[in-house]
């Protein structure tokens, strides 16, 4: 039997601590260095932000959902005409590294569901990497990496 809805998970570990992933993801100025390049505030409960990306020349609205100190971070994206929930999961591990796993929810089991599907556990990976590559080296992987798009 197929599916009816899709949905992303994927999972990375990071050498960084449960609170310093946490940090980086909802503070606004190191998400800057390897996310997007700019948001209009910090990821707190209930708030409404506008990210944008260096790729891109156009603004995403965020409505922030449930945050959880260290351990949870939940938000709303609008993608085409359909509001996703994306929940970020930081499982502390041994040695002081973390877990952390995104889910992003859901779409038609239908053509342009698996474009999404595609395309967009693409994107989380490289957002992974390039948290994973910014906590641990203190490197932008994203900087320069998408320049062809804009041609």
């Amino acid at each position: 039997m197929t599916p009816q809805t899709l949905e992303i998970k994927t999972a990375l570990q990071i050498q960084k601590t449960s609170a310093e992933v946490f940090e980086a993801i909802v503070d606004q100025q190191k998400m800057s260095n390897y996310f997007i390049s700019k948001s209009t505030g910090r990821m707190e409960e209930g708030n409404n932000l506008i990210w944008n990306f260096p790729e891109f020349d156009i603004d995403i609205p965020i409505r922030v959902g449930k945050i959880v100190q260290d351990k949870y971070i939940s938000y709303y994206w609008t993608v085409g005409d359909q509001e996703l929930l994306v929940e970020m999961t930081l499982t502390p591990r041994e040695d002081n590294s973390t877990l952390m796993t995104i889910t992003e929810k859901s779409k038609n089991n239908d053509e342009e569901g698996i474009k999404w599907l595609m395309g967009n556990t693409e994107g989380w990976a490289n957002f992974l990497a390039c948290l994973k590559a910014y906590l641990e080296y203190g490197i932008n992987l994203r900087k320069g990496g998408f320049d062809f798009l804009r041609q």
